[in-house]
């Protein structure tokens, strides 16, 4: 009998800490962990690539899910990104998010002129990590999930910002439990669609891993990361980004490099500091949230930018007030003239849905629609 007990006594110990804790994975393509709760926890389903142990009535309920039914080679129905990527560019991209994948009149957009798309909310700290060691992925693998069904190129973003960030990360004010949450945040967030998109296809080739690091005249922006850490966040970001899918593209990523001014100096003088101790930083982004006749630096600022001896640059989060023809032609014209310049990315397909709507900057209209300035882009690209 106490052979039993023993036995028996192994058994619920070996049970409980094999079940997944409350808000723990439990379930998704590729999901190698465990599938039951600990008791009180239902594993809810959230979409394809994710299940979460959330309180429930349940007692270690188990749910399985399947893959998408088809994964498509990386497309762009033939509009504006077909035609750029003709020039030999990568992509011309947008961001979204899982509301924006509601809209029909948006993902329409998105199928046929567009490679690629960027989350503009949901991979950021506050969304995807709000409580410490507390993961939730929702959005983002819906995000994902639309992608790798549509053919579409991901552009993870972002990793380190100190923008949208929990009030817990703030707090921590040493710099091994800084250097700790870092590498933890990095290691979940990018280690979590390593694999699950290589495995298909080259989808996820980008990473912004930090974003908006500067001053406007070139120096570090004050945050929890540099005033613990200071310019050495930037190098552990980068290496654990590394570790955490070494085949990806790391970028860093800020905004006003819009013409080759004092930003983009430090920004180059930075790059090549880190990168003289290892391959760390692969690309540089400029995100060109720009006012109207604005664009007339952008070549220039890509060549500086591309002057740090980076892979390549891009255009991040393009946007242009008034949304002129004349402007975006020659942001384009900068980027084809630039080499190492591999893709463009808008921040939005519709003025309704661009954060900045009243200044109408995108190249469709309210009702999705083409504006004047997207077939200039056309035209150029012919």
């Amino acid at each position: 009998m106490s052979k039993l007990l023993a036995f028996v006594t192994i058994a619920v110990l070996a049970r409980q800490i094999s079940a997944v804790p409350i808000y723990g994975q439990c379930g998704g393509i590729g999901h190698t962990g465990g599938t039951t709760c600990d008791s009180g926890l239902t594993c809810t389903y959230l979409n394809d690539w994710y299940s979460q142990c959330l309180p429930g009535s349940g007692g270690g309920t188990t749910t399985t899910t399947q893959p998408p039914t088809t994964t498509q080679p990386p497309t762009s129905g033939g509009g504006l990104d077909a035609k750029f990527k003709a020039k030999g560019k990568k992509f011309w991209g947008s961001c979204a998010d899982a509301g924006l994948l509601n809209k029909a009149a948006n993902v329409a957009v998105l199928k046929s002129d567009f490679g690629q798309v960027t989350p503009e909310n949901s991979m950021k700290w506050d969304a995807l990590e709000g409580t410490r060691g507390s993961f939730t992925f929702g959005n983002a693998d819906t995000l994902v999930n639309w992608a790798v069904s549509n053919g579409k190129l991901i552009r993870g973003h972002t990793l380190v910002w100190h923008s949208q960030l929990p009030g817990w990360v703030t707090s921590v004010r040493d710099k091994a439990g800084l250097t700790s949450v870092i590498q933890s945040h990095i290691s979940n967030v990018a280690g979590r669609y390593k694999g699950k998109l290589y495995a298909v296809s080259d989808f996820f080739q980008i990473w912004d891993v930090v974003n908006e690091i500067f001053n406007e005249n070139g120096t570090l922006r004050s945050s929890v990361f540099s005033d613990v850490l200071g310019e050495s966040f930037v190098q552990i970001a980068f290496a654990a980004a590394r570790a955490a899918d070494g085949t990806a593209k790391l970028y860093i990523n800020d905004y006003n490099l819009d013409s080759n001014n004092a930003k983009v100096q430090g920004l180059v003088a930075l790059v090549k500091r880190v990168n003289a101790g290892g391959n760390y930083i692969d690309g540089i982004g400029t995100q060109m949230h720009l006012e109207a006749n604005g664009a007339g630096g952008a070549q220039a600022a890509l060549t500086a930018l591309a002057s740090a001896g980076v892979q390549e640059v891009a255009i991040t989060e393009l946007d242009i007030k008034g949304a002129s023809s004349n402007d975006y032609v020659t942001v384009t014209k900068a980027c084809l003239a630039v080499p190492a310049c591999v893709g463009i990315t808008s921040w939005g397909v519709s003025d309704v849905d661009s954060w900045r709507s009243g200044n109408t900057p995108l190249l469709f209209d309210g009702n999705y629609k083409p504006k004047a300035a997207y077939n200039a882009v056309i035209s150029a690209l012919a």
